[in-house]
């Protein structure tokens, strides 16, 4: 895949329009559109990097603000108290499902590792 076919890609763009819940000159978050918690959000780097196996050196300061962007978020939307997770796929059979790295914010519930919300 092409970084002019990649989705999160063109999201960073502006090509797909989506309601950005934090936007840098590095790094933009969303609302994931298939959420597996009543709080789920992508945090994304707006150069294309394919997964965690192509992370390098030269990713330090992209994948920090990703995981301060994750911060603020979860202070904005008010579940930073009760806590969260945050979560990256990679390969396979990590779960990935967009070839481009993504950082999920996921909480607003008790979540066990299964992720589901635990009555």
């Amino acid at each position: 895949m092409s970084n002019d076919d990649c989705l999160f890609c063109k999201i960073a763009k502006g090509e797909i329009a989506t309601e950005f819940l934090f936007e840098s000159d590095n790094v933009a978050a969303f609302r994931d559109i298939h959420p597996i918690a009543p709080v789920h959000v992508l945090i994304i780097p707006k150069e294309h990097i394919r997964s965690m196996t192509e992370v390098n050196d030269d990713h330090k300061a992209v994948l920090g603000e990703m995981l301060i962007a994750a911060s603020k978020i979860a202070k904005d939307l008010g579940i930073s108290e009760d806590g969260y997770k945050l979560l990256i796929r990679t390969g396979r059979h990590g779960g990935q499902e967009v070839p481009h790295i993504h950082l999920h914010l996921l909480g607003g519930a008790r979540l066990s590792e299964g992720i589901h919300p635990i009555s």
